[in-house]
């Protein structure tokens, strides 16, 4: 009868100690909500990973993760972020991001591309296919630096290639029309010099972007450093052909112009 009632005793001082710990357990758990819900920001698998801002078109930073929030300003295509957390709004998903060096807010996801995310490899190349002249091969320079071994790049390598011959013809149109020959004759600077100097040619050099110049037809055409890699590293691609049929053309210009 006495350990009975030992065991009585000790049950019952047991069932007086989760029923005194339930309230509180229970406060936390409402507490710990009510924070997650202030701060706005939910747990997500990306959560400390990086991305890059491919569509300008969307990537306007907000101070809330709302489409009507006021804005903190629009990032660059480029712009790296690491993102922090999310929140669905708006019928979009939101994500809280820190942007370098100091900025911090909410883009909406779809502005970014990331490694990290498997379905953004497929969806950053039909944004860059999408895309037309500069901005098509900056965001070409930016996805291949996220995906060097995408299944796209020789699709993509050939597409970009293309869009820079073509910008070779427009950059050879307006130097023609903004350098004038009266002014460069007045220096004794070579000629070729002022058309290397070419400010249209500034922001594809920090790509890394080179154009070759005839000084004796003064036409730029792009160097096909794209269709090389394609015939070099792709030789079994579909693409291959195509890029060595361009090299050909390439050889057969610069011939003709000398």
């Amino acid at each position: 009868m006495k350990g009975r009632a030992n065991l009585t005793t000790c049950l019952a001082a047991g069932l007086l100690l989760l029923l005194s710990a339930a309230p509180e357990n229970s406060a936390q758990t409402r507490r710990s909500a009510a924070n997650e819900r202030d701060t706005g920001v939910n747990k997500d698998p990306l959560a400390g990973k990086t991305a890059v801002v491919m569509d300008e078109l969307l990537s306007v930073l907000r101070r809330e993760p709302s489409l009507f929030s006021e804005a903190i300003h629009r990032m660059q295509r480029g712009r790296q972020v690491t993102i922090l957390g999310s929140k669905e709004a708006d019928g979009v998903t939101f994500f809280k991001v820190k942007a370098l060096p100091s900025s911090e807010g909410w883009v909406q996801s779809d502005a970014l591309i990331s490694a990290s995310r498997p379905r953004d490899e497929e969806r950053g190349a039909m944004i860059v296919q999408a895309l037309a002249g500069f901005e098509q091969v900056e965001a070409a320079v930016q996805y291949f630096k996220l995906f060097p071994n995408s299944r796209f790049k020789p699709a993509l390598l050939l597409i970009v290639g293309d869009t820079l011959e073509d910008i070779a013809t427009t950059i050879t149109r307006d130097a023609a029309r903004r350098l004038r020959r009266k002014e460069m004759a007045a220096s004794a600077a070579p000629m070729h010099s002022y058309y290397l100097n070419f400010v249209m040619l500034d922001r594809y050099r920090k790509l890394g972007i080179r154009f070759l110049f005839n000084p004796k037809t003064l036409k730029y055409h792009y160097d096909g450093k794209s269709w090389k890699e394609i015939v070099e590293k792709f030789p079994a691609a579909e693409e291959a052909m195509g890029a060595q049929e361009r090299l050909n053309d390439l050889r057969t210009k610069l011939a003709a112009e000398k």
